[in-house]
């Protein structure tokens, strides 16, 4: 967008030669924060260390070696099958070579039988050609079928081609070293975080019992080991920073080749423990990969827990009157790792923070809830006491909501009709969807859980308020409303703001997938920007994605029958994609186009727009632009005396605009 406020002058060169295609490794060089965390070299280190640790967790690997070299540069050894370095049947190049220097090559991609990996987290396969576009040099060992292979690379591109010979006397059978000079034009610190090494690696020896893994340090001629035979309960023990409260809850569940819904090989093991006071320890991990974010993985998790936990409270009628428990309660001072094993899963961004799986929710759960049922059945003794601690954070936080209310004072002023508002006064949990239309409004009202989410439907197109007076604003119905609702007026942005009367965390605005929804969408951003600028400063107002296509795929084998939900047409095609793979070829698998909310019924919107583990919520922020840039662009936008500009612009930029018709 800041492209629009640049002279004139510029405009005349902009002519086809101007369109600029990226190709090869390219793109992660002129834009590595998209493909990579830029702070320091760590995670391109670890794309290495997880395509060995890959290795292993198909049982071919039993031993994986890091060095860190006196020279800055970092090495990779294991001792699995070795990367194939015959020449690609339809490339015609060296598979080895294709694996560094192509962004979407990899062995990860096919999951079939017939495929080098079941589980693996490298799913993108962008992983190691980001290390090696961004690496000075990268050196390549390759052994296997008693031959060895090298090559080496140099910012992206082969520097010596690949050379096979013969493997001597005495040299391991099989296996891949990976040598990797990091290059620091690329990152703020050239220097690797040693503690969050040691930890990455001492979690892999910890999720992968029998395989020892070994961290080298030349400068200081330092070696740790690890090998883990306890599994989680003993790394969770260990890291534990307080005494738990009852013994430490372990167990796991992998589905089997009968299970209708998952495939075999998928679920998780865990190991829980409860403490009442310190800070808690929470990891996750996916076929390995960590998931500092969490994601639907945790969410399984904590659904299993508090459903276990709240049936044991009811069974023995442990609640007090008055008492209402939510998953928070429960989760409040529990301290867990989780290893969980997906098919395929679905990371958020190519640093795979955080798991979108939806599937991973019930898959975790499915498994969590009976196990922790029978243990707490089993030990009624230490369930008592778990609820005993589930109350008390319930508790108390019922007593912090109701001081908040007394401050409110009894000039409240009267909440709309058509509001239909939730139960808790919890403001950091409290969410107001603004919903396009009374038909979605009322499918909102039955999908929502009543507990924390309210509904505010809106009839027709909101006032475009960019040029209307803070003091007529209450003249139009519908901003009338929406400010009464949220409890806080309108303010501009130098003004002082007390934001106590807010009466929710999250302000959402619902909208349909079309042309008219993103209208909607804009007049209600302008409306919050213009008058309601605090809101978004303290991150308050968030934009929901409904998607815009369902895909129902006919059963496959021992898989029934099942549904998904695409955003856009890129997300359409790799659901396609996937059902292929699996099968089903596209004509078989029915599409339906979504022509608005309304035309979903209560559980459908519950699943992809409403529910907290599985929608996309995207936050609203100023981005690349200042408020005073911003304001300039809404003004030319927004403003009434500003077509000429608008023209200017669209005819500007009107070939960039996928048009819905």
């Amino acid at each position: 967008m800041a492209s629009v406020n640049e002279p004139k002058t510029q405009t005349a060169a902009y002519g086809e030669a101007s369109i600029r295609v990226l190709k090869g490794l390219e793109p992660v060089k002129q834009r590595p924060g998209m493909y990579t965390r830029t702070d320091n070299p760590l995670h391109i280190v670890q794309e290495v260390i997880d395509n060995a640790a890959d290795e292993a967790l198909a049982g071919f690997a039993k031993k994986i070696a890091v060095t860190l070299h006196a020279d800055g540069s970092v090495s990779v050894e294991d001792d699995g099958r070795g990367i194939p370095f015959g020449l690609h049947p339809e490339e015609g190049a060296p598979v080895i070579e294709l694996v560094f220097t192509r962004l979407h090559a990899g062995g990860k991609f096919d999951k079939g039988k017939g495929g080098a990996y079941a589980f693996s987290g490298g799913l993108h396969g962008v992983g190691v050609s980001v290390t090696n576009a961004l690496a000075t040099r990268l050196e390549v060992t390759s052994r296997r079928g008693g031959e060895v292979a090298r090559i080496v690379f140099a910012s992206g591109d082969v520097a010596e081609p690949l050379v096979v010979r013969p493997a001597e006397a005495g040299e391991k059978r099989s296996g891949t070293i990976v040598r990797v000079w990091p290059d620091a034009r690329y990152f703020e610190s050239s220097v690797l975080p040693l503690a969050e090494l040691t930890h990455l690696l001492r979690s892999k020896a910890v999720l992968m019992p029998g395989v020892t893994v070994s961290l080298t340090n030349e400068k200081t001629r330092d070696t740790q080991t690890w090998l883990y035979k306890g599994g989680l309960r003993d790394y969770l023990a260990q890291t534990l920073p307080a005494e738990p409260v009852v013994p430490l809850f372990e167990g796991e569940g992998w589905a089997d080749a009968q299970s209708d819904s998952f495939a075999e090989g998928e679920g998780a093991a865990w190991c829980l423990a409860f403490t009442e006071e310190g800070p808690t320890v929470r990891e996750s991990y996916v076929n390995l990969i960590p998931t500092p974010a969490g994601g639907t993985h945790e969410a399984g998790l904590r659904e299993g827990v508090f459903q276990a936990v709240k049936g044991f409270i009811e069974l023995h009628g442990l609640l007090p009157k008055g008492v209402k428990l939510l998953p928070e309660d429960v989760f409040a001072r529990a301290s867990y790792v989780l290893s969980a094993k997906v098919l395929d899963p679905q990371f958020q961004g190519q640093i795979k923070e955080r798991l979108n799986s939806r599937d991973a929710l019930r898959l975790v759960a499915g498994f969590v809830r009976p196990a922790l049922e029978l243990w707490l059945h089993a030990h009624v003794e230490h369930g008592k006491r778990l609820a005993e601690l589930a109350i008390r954070a319930a508790q108390t936080r019922q007593r912090a909501s109701q001081k908040v209310e007394k401050k409110k004072g009894s000039g409240v002023a009267v909440l709309p009709g058509k509001l239909t508002d939730c139960e808790s006064r919890d403001l950091a949990r409290n969410e107001l969807f603004l919903v396009e239309g009374d038909s979605a409004g009322g499918s909102a009202k039955m999908g929502r859980d009543k507990e924390f989410q309210a509904i505010l439907p809106l009839r027709g197109k909101v006032l475009n308020t960019w040029e209307v007076e803070r003091d007529r604003l209450f003249a139009n119905n519908e901003v009338h409303d929406i400010a009464v609702a949220i409890g806080v007026d309108p303010h501009g942005p130098d003004d002082t703001v007390d934001l106590s009367s807010l009466r929710y965390g999250k302000i959402c605005i619902l909208s349909d997938a079309d042309v008219d929804g993103a209208h909607i969408q804009v007049l209600l951003l302008t409306l919050f920007f213009r008058h309601f600028p605090r809101l978004i400063e303290a991150g308050h107002v968030f934009v929901a994605r409904p998607p815009l296509y369902r895909v129902d795929v006919p059963a496959r084998g021992k898989k029934p029958a099942a549904k998904f939900y695409a955003l856009d047409e890129g997300e359409l095609a790799a659901v396609l994609d996937k059902a292929a793979k699996e099968g089903v070829p596209r004509e078989k698998c029915s599409i339906s186009r979504f022509k608005g909310l309304g035309e979903m019924n209560a559980e459908q919107l519950w699943e992809t727009t409403l529910n907290p583990d599985t929608r996309r919520l995207m936050p609203v922020t100023l981005g690349s632009l200042d408020a005073a840039r911003t304001t300039a662009l809404m003004t030319q936008l927004m403003g009434k005396g500003e077509a000429a500009a608008r023209r200017e612009l669209m005819e500007l930029h009107g070939d960039a605009v996928d048009v819905d018709v």
